[in-house]
């Protein structure tokens, strides 16, 4: 995405201050708050570069282990009829509900990916 950088399996994002002539952003999917700006992009890039090799030294000082972004688990509210409907077809397939959901996301994501080359080779 045009509007996030990644650097060491962090993600920033980008935006701009017009009024204060600057470009900031910070760390996505995370709890801890670490940001950073710059009035140019190289030097957004080199802050948020920056931001994070401080937030890992710092973690690393303090003897605590850095938050990753997206730890890989996550809670989904679909309510009681899809959640039965969830559960019924991943026993009809012998999968365990975990399973059925990673599935599905993959499909969709893949479908998504396929959809932005398609939308990226139509516009070239």
């Amino acid at each position: 995405m045009a509007n996030e950088m990644k650097y060491r399996g962090y993600i920033g994002s980008i935006e701009a201050s017009p009024e204060d002539n600057i470009l900031y952003g910070k760390l996505l999917y995370l709890q801890a708050l670490v940001n950073y700006e710059g009035e140019t992009v190289a030097e957004l890039q080199a802050a948020f570069h920056d931001a994070i090799d401080d937030y890992l030294n710092e973690c690393e000082a303090q003897g605590i282990k850095p938050e990753k972004p997206c730890k890989g688990t996550f809670n989904v509210r679909v309510g009681h009829a899809m959640h039965l409907a969830a559960a019924e077809a991943a026993s009809r397939e012998h999968k365990s509900l975990n399973d059925l959901v990673r599935t599905a996301l993959e499909s969709y994501l893949a479908k998504l990916g396929e959809e932005a080359r398609s939308k990226h080779q139509s516009s070239a």
